[in-house]
């Protein structure tokens, strides 16, 4: 009997182990995006069952469950690529789920309308980039990185010091309004050197919008705006690393971290540090190919926890820089004399801004920022200092109603500039104030139409309207349709905005008082997203637009080599064209973006149509990446192609071909991602070897006399052939259009804590 009830125990025993071995099983986690950022309410389930659970608002999960051997566990959130993975739950007790995005209509937007609305229900298009499009080609700045998006080029305006600015869609750089978290932080001289040093393991993503948002967000943003999202502090990894190396030398560091500060607030911080100190002349004329730099840039984001979920989020950069190019044997002992040639540029600015919704009823938002930039450069023999402060607040009031969404703004722009040039005699400084009204009425579930008008003055030009109009229309389930037409307005600064004026190897000719350019726009847009066989999925993105301008301000380079002639165009410009983006994703974890733009960018003065420089006809970009299945390795394969461009040639007999060629710059890159918290990347860039030097005879005019020492003028100060120079050129940088940089290696790493 003994035996029996041994025997009955034993069992008992057994099965109560066995069972609340079972019984607590406990499958633990975090799902997080690529960039790190934690995603809070993932949906977590094993397939094939009713045992699920969401993640928590910092993105843990904690899944109970009686299951054992494999099972198959599926993670899901709203504009990701759906996670599945077979696992033994007997042994997997705690997994680091990384999510990686999905191009779709849902994505959130701002920039249209300055309300989060999703992609396809907002009235104005928007083209929105994700961390995951920052890794496919890692970049040390932001610039760079636009490199892939259609209809948008970095354009590098000088071959020594190696600045740039953005266009879109054909318009120069200062067309192109930059903002950080909604807030104008890029304008003036920062249009020229603020676009790099922003963390990109900050970046959540970046939003462009292609034409003019005068209406809402004043002057500069007459071609089109660029904003820069960052990171919510509450969601961002503890820390993040990204390092790499190139095989000129060329080293780049992000860092970011997150400090929680009590329970409702948190500390989001990164730095950026670029160091390249390596000169090559690759092109033997004795200049530097790539400009040398010396940066660090420090960011800074608290965010702040308040009751009935109201915002309040204050952050600030510091951005420091130093640039030189020039001749091979320059050093810093010959900074702005005329013995050796170098251009070198210290660069120092402070960025503040902060959001903060007003503690009432109502949805109101006070924005504000305030930047500070304060640049020591010379070109050569020439010295140019400058100072410029912007300010700049914003009140808004959204209101709802049944069918209207109802948006009232008011704000004013504080810019103070000066520099050691004769054209600022004194400091310019000037207050503009504006008010702005906006209302979208939807008709139904498919149609709605968006007015709005802004209202600003500035005592130079007096008051200044500018209206907009938007109707969008959802054609069928994932489409729609979007007409924008509006206004813009730009006053300009040429030795803010122009390099060229800067370099001293042209005089800087003002032949009338400048008047401000006016724009009138109008953009059709179409936007479609299919399911194919296979579960294929491909968004269809067209658009087709036409800019008319009146008193265009146009650089002059051909009536005198010596010269650049500012004035108001005497006639019209007008910048038309069209493009279109296809993105396909495979079930095999392939996925593929092209791009195109066909554009037509000419001015028309006394009764002449003639073509604008640095405009090509045609552009294209591509993004090829392909995931194993086992999600251990990514490869990316990117590219770009532009048409022929008319460049500024510096005399009659300059030998130089006054189009660029057709060229492309294109890139691959390897991530292995098994290693847990830690990828490591590697790739090819500039796969042709291509570099604009290799089609004509020099880039530099004159790079064997930079000081102009040996050139001979005639009686009429016209510059004359000689032996030593037959096509009678003086030293000019001005022929530029692409980078001077040829194929290179690089390898890296990221780190990433949750």
């Amino acid at each position: 009997m003994k035996k029996i009830l041994l025997n009955i125990w034993v069992v008992v025993v057994m099965f109560t182990v066995t069972y609340t071995a079972h019984a607590q099983k406990v499958l633990s986690g975090t799902v997080a995006d690529t960039g790190g950022s934690l995603l809070p309410y993932a949906s977590v389930f094993f397939k094939g069952t009713k045992i699920g659970v969401n993640t928590n608002e910092n993105g843990v999960f904690n899944l109970s469950h009686e299951l054992s051997g494999m099972q198959t566990l599926v993670v899901s959130y709203t504009g990701f690529k759906t996670f599945t993975k077979a696992i033994d739950v007997n042994t997997t007790t705690n997994l680091a789920i990384v999510l990686e995005e999905e191009t779709t209509l849902d994505e959130v937007v701002v920039s249209g309308n300055l309300r989060a609305v999703s992609r396809l229900k907002s009235p104005v298009p928007v083209a929105v980039y994700t961390q995951a499009f920052l890794k496919k080609n890692p970049t040390p700045n932001i610039f760079e990185a636009l490199q892939s998006v259609n209809g948008v080029r970095p354009q590098l305006n000088c071959n020594i010091c190696n600045t740039g600015d953005i266009h879109i869609n054909g318009l120069e750089g200062p067309y192109t309004m930059v903002l950080i978290d909604g807030m104008p932080i890029v304008s003036g001289l920062s249009t020229v050197y603020g676009l790099s040093g922003i963390p990109n393991s900050l970046i959540e993503r970046i939003e462009v919008v292609k034409g003019p948002a005068s209406s809402l967000y004043g002057s500069e943003a007459v071609g089109g705006l660029i904003n820069i999202i960052t990171k919510k502090a509450f969601n961002a990894p503890k820390l993040s690393v990204d390092a790499y190396t190139t095989s000129w030398l060329e080293n780049n560091l992000d860092i970011g971290y997150k400090v929680p500060i009590g329970k409702r607030a948190a500390l989001l911080s990164g730095v950026n540090y670029y160091y390249y100190d390596n000169p090559i002349d690759n092109n033997h004329d004795n200049f530097t190919d790539v400009t040398l730099q010396h940066r660090i840039s420090v960011f800074n984001k608290l965010s702040v926890e308040r009751p009935e979920n109201r915002v309040f989020s204050i952050a600030g950069r510091y951005f420091y820089e130093d640039r030189w190019g020039g001749e091979m044997q320059w050093a810093p002992k010959y900074r702005g004399g005329d013995e050796v040639y170098g251009e070198s540029i210290y660069t120092n600015r402070v960025e503040l801004l902060t959001r903060y919704q007003l503690p009432v009823k109502e949805r109101m938002f006070l924005n504000a920022s305030y930047t500070f930039h304060d640049q020591n450069s010379v070109y050569g023999d020439t010295f140019f200092d400058a100072q410029q402060e912007i300010a700049f607040a914003q009140w808004t009031w959204f209101k709802d109603f049944r069918k209207d969404e109802l948006l009232v703004g008011a704000a004013v722009k504080y810019n103070y500039y000066e520099d050691n040039t004769p054209a600022t005699v004194v400091p310019d400084e000037v207050t503009i104030p504006g008010v702005f009204v906006q209302n979208e009425h939807k008709f139904n579930e498919n149609h709605s139409l968006l007015l709005g008008a802004r209202w600003d003055y500035d005592k130079r030009h007096g008051h200044i309207f500018t209206p907009r109009l938007a109707y969008k229309a959802t054609t069928g389930e994932d489409a729609v349709l979007r007409l924008n037409m509006g206004t813009g307005f730009r006053a300009v600064s040429i030795f803010t905005e122009e390099h060229a004026a800067l370099t001293g190897a042209r005089e800087v000719v003002l032949k009338e008082d400048l008047k401000p350019e006016r724009s009138m726009n109008v953009n059709l847009n179409y936007l479609k997203r299919l399911y194919m066989k296979g579960s294929i999925i491909t968004t269809l993105e067209a658009s087709a637009w036409y800019t008319y301008f009146s008193n265009q301000i146009l650089p002059d380079y051909d009536t005198n080599p010596d010269q650049i002639i500012f004035s108001n165009l005497e006639g019209h410009a007008v910048t038309k064209g069209l493009s279109a983006d296809v993105e396909m994703s495979f079930p095999n974890q392939l996925t593929v973006s092209v791009g195109a733009t066909f554009m037509d960018v000419t001015k028309t003065e006394e009764g002449a149509t003639s073509r604008q420089p640095l405009t090509e006809r045609f552009s294209g970009t591509w993004a090829v990446s392909y995931t194993t299945p086992e999600q251990n390795w990514t490869f990316d394969y990117t590219g770009n192609i532009y048409g022929p461009m008319l460049l500024p040639l510096a005399g009659e007999f300059d030998p130089r071909d006054p189009y660029s060629p057709t060229w492309s710059l294109q890139n691959i890159q390897a991530t292995y991602k098994k290693i847990k918290n830690l990828e490591i990347y590697g790739g090819v860039k500039n796969l042709l070897n291509w570099t604009p030097d290799k089609s004509v005879p020099f880039l530099i005019a004159r790079a064997n006399d930079p000081f102009d020492e040996n050139v001979q003028y005639d009686a009429n100060g016209s510059v004359q052939q000689t032996t030593d120079n037959p096509y009678a050129l003086t030293f000019d940088p001005s022929y530029v259009y692409a980078p001077n940089q040829g194929i290179r290696g690089f390898i890296g790493l990221r780190y990433t804590v949750l």
